[in-house]
């Protein structure tokens, strides 16, 4: 169906909206995590924006938050995928409150239809496109409009990780990469111990 939607749940026209239910994602693939560090590395993000994102539930890692001094955040490839647009989101000027209706959509969302989606935001509002169509249609409103194409995104995630260690959600084994960047939090505390 065409026109311009938000992901499922929302008719078409509509601005951006989390459906009521997530739904499932593909649990009989491996299932690889990042943690926060390469987790940063990856979005563009720092370590301190990370945490602040977590601790007001902006973006929380959905493999394992952490539980107190000393766990580790491990992030799936769409929590990452999902803090390099609310950080392209956050940068371009968007209401907050229609990112985190925005993160809710996306983190919800298959992560197979997310390679070929659009957001779209005239900067208060985000919206879903799938063809040009869709995109003119929103432009047709005289709005001033600026664009994410999720699978650029995801593109650029999926190198980035490439180049990082991960870690194996079932076993915890370290899979590839050269290791995690440096965490800003444990250089602190070698400094501290020193």
């Amino acid at each position: 169906m065409g026109g311009i939607s938000p992901l499922p749940g929302v008719p078409p026209r509509q601005p951006l909206r989390a459906p009521a239910t997530p739904q499932g994602q593909g649990t009989g693939r491996e299932r690889l995590g990042y943690r926060g560090p390469s987790a940063c590395a990856a979005a563009g993000i720092t370590y301190r924006q990370l945490d602040y994102w977590a601790r007001t539930q902006l973006v929380q890692p959905s493999i394992r938050p952490a539980h107190g001094s000393g766990t580790q955040r491990l992030y799936s490839f769409q929590d990452i995928l999902v803090l390099k647009i609310v950080k392209r989101l956050l940068d371009a000027g968007v209401s907050l409150q229609s990112i985190r209706t925005a993160v809710r959509a996306l983190r919800s969302a298959d992560l197979a239809e997310l390679a070929g989606l659009t957001l779209m935001s005239d900067g208060a509002t985000v919206y879903r496109c799938e063809s040009p169509e869709e995109l003119a249609e929103l432009l047709r409103g005289g709005r001033g409009v600026f664009g994410i194409a999720v699978g650029a995104v995801w593109g650029d995630v999926e190198a980035a990780l490439a180049r990082l260690q991960a870690e194996r959600v079932d076993t915890g084994e370290a899979v590839g990469g050269a290791g995690h960047p440096s965490d800003e939090l444990a250089r602190r505390r070698q400094r501290g111990a020193r």
